[in-house]
């Protein structure tokens, strides 16, 4: 259905997009004729998810990378501005830069709680709301915001309360902005994931092999999503083929939504003592 001119002329960012789905889309959009700019604070991360890009990508796309924090506005827009300089131009946006850990919500911290609802939800806000200046003082035609969610936006989840009020507001400011910003040609849909396993979030979410062969009998597809799957579905909606989309959750997941809440099975497994040690094990695990 795709050929390697798909997305040309689409000049697209990738928040978070060193590595893991966010590293996966960018080489695909590349791979399929989009100019693709990827931001994140690693920057040695960031070099290296370059260099995996140029080696993928259409012969006639162009990429690059700017190291960006996302919480900060400043930096998101020296980004949106470096990036419509190297390109010559932006008209497409990924909100993909996220974090996560699981906690039960009377051991949260207000530091804890904050991390995440920054990265995801402010920085979410303060990219889409620089880029969307940019297109409408512009008056740039066709641009596209593509936020990735999750599946557990209205359904809310037990162990990563600052992940799901983060998420659920991201879900809130797609279906806000498709309406409010339809009229300067900007469509905002959204992606929910289910399990993609990629390093970073499931050295974080999946405690031990035990609890990951629980978690996957819950999957009616019993399998885990593959990252082409969901690049796939992201090409589609950033193309033209998809003018007409706008508003729009996608949930990808296998089925998985069905059961409602992705990480409410621990409290069937574990006592809330068992619970404790599990997320403490992890903690410890990740600072190693």
């Amino acid at each position: 259905m795709f050929s390697k001119d798909t997305l040309k002329g689409k000049k697209i960012l990738i928040t978070g997009g060193g590595s893991g789905l966010g590293l996966s889309m960018a080489k695909a959009f590349a791979f399929h004729g989009a100019d693709v700019a990827i931001c994140g604070r690693d920057e040695e991360k960031l070099k290296n998810a370059l260099q995996e890009i140029n080696e993928i990508k259409n012969t006639d796309s162009k990429a690059i990378y700017h190291s960006c924090d996302v919480r900060d506005y400043e930096q998101v827009k020296t980004t949106i501005q470096y990036c419509v300089q190297e390109l010559g131009g932006l008209n497409g946006l990924v909100n993909n830069a996220a974090g996560n850990f699981l906690a039960m919500a009377e051991d949260l911290t207000p530091n804890g709680f904050k991390a995440v609802t920054e990265i995801v939800l402010q920085g979410s806000f303060n990219c889409s709301h620089a880029f969307g200046k940019y297109i409408i003082e512009n008056k740039i035609p066709q641009s596209d915001i593509l936020n990735i969610v999750t599946t557990y936006t209205q359904s809310g989840c037990a162990f990563v309360l600052p992940s799901a009020c983060a998420k659920a507001g991201v879900y809130a400011m797609t279906m806000t902005l498709a309406f409010e910003w339809a009229n300067y040609g900007i469509r905002c849909n959204a992606i929910a994931p289910g399990p993609f396993p990629t390093k970073g979030a499931w050295d974080r979410l999946m405690p031990s092999k035990d609890i990951e062969k629980f978690y996957i009998q819950r999957i009616p597809m019993k399998r885990y999503g593959e990252h082409e799957e969901l690049t796939n579905l992201a090409v589609f909606m950033m193309s033209d083929m998809a003018r007409y989309l706008n508003g729009e959750c996608v949930t990808i997941d296998g089925g998985e939504h069905l059961q409602n809440g992705q990480f409410n099975f621990f409290a069937q497994m574990f006592s809330q003592d068992q619970i404790k040690q599990v997320f403490s094990s992890v903690r410890e695990k990740n600072k190693k």
